[in-house]
């Protein structure tokens, strides 16, 4: 079998990090990925060595990648333009839809209509993310299939194997607070200077990784509220991070005893969470779903009220002074990833849910098609 994912934004975010391990797993399963973005955002060095992608806008260039390339399914993500891609390429084969943004507003454009294409179903993230979509549309099926995490890349590293010599560096006698994402009005790093103001003033072994947001449309901003706020001695930023060393920014978190901070206001799954979580690092968050899917509160890490500042701070000192409790979560998170979000478990669905779609008739479509393999712009 042979897919095209279609999405506008070729991000470092959660879904080409998720899309990056299915493919991964897709292909031991016979299942060849091919990625069609519209804008780069940072993110082709995460997709680019493990399958093609097409970078382009141009709308002749996308009908023709899809009429000569003779997919078995074509996955739609979040890119409501793409249904006329699909009806002027007259592409016959099946059409699933995956609806990521967690935003109603934004996600009713995405699927008040779909251009004449009838998708076969519809594929979301998160149980909270199904009663979203749900709201929109009744008629189509929806799949929850969690995103999955490749555990054999993102591990609980030994101390053998960090690498202290690269950015960030661990000081030394700070227990670290990693927060992790875009600089955006959703993620909310507004509360997160509110927690490092708060933390400040109460103690001085604790330092904050903000890790991303190179291209984030709050960057400036963000930067300057550090300076203004005078937390540029407890805050530390490092905008880019390649993908590749995540592991061993999470091993550093842990191993000085910390966890990660997640101030977002609403998620349709959450990676980072799955991705600290399988590293032995505890996660503190706002107790909401999709997150309490995630994040048992006491076992994996401990969850506030709403978006409250003081108790976001009592969670975090909760876990970074108690050593024993910091283990116990530590343990509890790995196993808990292992067993519900691993690539394995969760990819091996996507895989059954294609097969059943699109796969009965692949061997007849393929017949007498090309074999050339496809290669991006």
């Amino acid at each position: 079998m042979k897919v095209l994912v279609i999405w506008r934004l070729l991000t470092v975010g959660g879904v080409n990090a998720g899309w990056r391990n299915r493919s991964i797993y897709f292909k031991k399963h016979g299942i060849d990925t091919e990625f069609l973005y519209t804008t780069d955002h940072g993110g082709l060095h995460i997709m680019e060595d493990v399958a093609p992608v097409y970078l382009t806008k141009d709308e002749k260039k996308i009908i023709k990648i899809i009429q000569d390339n003779h997919y078995d399914a074509i996955i739609v993500v979040d890119t409501g333009a793409a249904f006329k891609w699909i009806r002027k390429a007259k592409y016959k084969g099946p059409v699933l839809v995956e609806a990521r943004t967690p935003e109603l507003i934004k996600l009713i454009p995405q699927l008040k209509s779909f251009r004449g294409i009838h998708p076969e179903t519809i594929i979301v993230p998160s149980h909270y993310q199904k009663r979203l979509v749900s709201i929109i549309t009744d008629e189509i099926p929806i799949h929850v299939i969690y995103n999955g995490i490749d555990t054999s890349f993102y591990r609980a590293l030994s101390s053998e194997e960090i690498n202290f010599d690269r950015d960030p560096i661990l000081p030394n006698g700070k227990k670290i607070i990693g927060w992790i994402g875009r600089l955006d009005k959703r993620k909310n790093w507004q509360m997160l200077i509110e927690v490092a103001k708060l933390m400040k003033g109460q103690r001085d072994d604790i330092e904050f990784w903000v890790i991303g947001g190179a291209q984030s449309v709050q960057r400036e901003e963000f930067a300057a509220k550090l300076q203004e706020e005078k937390l540029t001695d407890i805050v530390k930023w490092f905008p880019v991070i390649p993908y590749h060393h995540m592991p061993h920014v999470y091993a550093k978190i842990r191993q000085s005893g910390g966890c990660t901070l997640a101030t977002t206001k609403t998620e349709s799954f959450g990676n980072t969470f799955i991705e600290s979580m399988v590293c032995g690092v505890p996660v503190v968050a706002s107790k909401m779903m999709p997150v309490t899917e995630l994040v048992v509160h006491g076992e994996h890490g401990l969850l506030f009220r709403g978006q409250n500042v003081e108790d976001a701070v009592q969670q975090l000192n909760e876990i970074v002074d108690n050593p024993v409790i910091h283990q116990q979560m530590s343990e509890a998170a790995i196993a808990r990833v292992h067993e519900k979000f691993a690539i394995e478990v969760v990819a091996e669905q996507y895989v059954h849910l294609l097969k059943n779609i699109a796969g009965k008739d692949s061997a007849h479509d393929r017949e007498g098609k090309s074999n050339d393999s496809a290669s991006g712009f």
